[in-house]
């Protein structure tokens, strides 16, 4: 890859208890914009690093909508003031239901503002100079999306794939097949040098899951 080509993408996250959620802020060096990917809290330390690195947050970019990715969205819109919220129609179900999702982990969780608008499969999401392709990875959720940066060959896959796992299918709205077919069809073809900004745990690349990850292998 070409290194100037990947310097263009800023990327900074922060773990968020008490589910070790990848709260992210993702953003362009030469057009100093940015957006937040699954605020699910730390946002005063989010925005502490976008002040830092010079970054102006213009959205809110939803992968899906569990409550450990939504739960600091209302924070966030607080402290921003009306950034769009953009999330796949599929999940609203899920996003209308934050507050008992966090019932049901004994959390107290605020209902978040409404989504500004809906993500559209295939569409191209501007951010300053980059584009990030919206690609349907369901199977964790019905509506859960990935972030695409093709020419920084960068993903932001939320809860779909992890170093040596993948999202859970338990919850509602999960289903296993589907989440094995949108790694199949939807991740693998991205190419093994790809790197995959995972929502939980560490990062890792196409190529190290091909190979290593036990539900792909074999």
């Amino acid at each position: 890859m070409n290194s100037q080509v990947a310097d263009a993408l800023f990327a900074h996250c922060e773990v968020v208890e008490p589910f070790a959620e990848n709260a992210r802020l993702i953003g362009c060096r030469q057009s100093g914009t940015a957006v937040l990917v699954d605020p699910g809290g730390q946002v005063a330390e989010l925005l502490d690093a976008a002040a830092a690195a010079t970054l102006e947050i213009q959205a809110i970019w939803l992968t899906h909508a569990h409550l450990d990715h939504v739960s600091g969205v209302g924070d966030a819109i607080a402290r921003l003031g009306p950034v769009p919220i953009l999330l796949h129609r599929d999940d609203l179900p899920l996003y209308e239901t934050v507050a008992q999702q966090g019932q049901m982990f004994g959390l107290a969780i605020d209902q978040p503002p409404p989504p500004t608008r809906w993500l559209e499969v295939g569409e191209t999401l501007e951010l300053g100079d980059l584009r990030a392709e919206v690609l349907h990875l369901p199977g964790h959720s019905p509506g859960h999306v990935g972030f695409w940066f093709a020419p920084q060959r960068t993903i932001l896959s939320g809860d779909v794939l992890f170093a040596g796992s993948i999202g859970r299918t338990d919850l509602p709205g999960g289903d296993y097949d589907t989440l094995i077919d949108s790694i199949r069809a939807g991740l693998l073809p991205l190419g093994d040098d790809v790197s995959v900004l995972c929502g939980h745990g560490p990062d890792t690349t196409i190529g190290r899951e091909r190979t290593s990850n036990p539900f792909l292998v074999g």
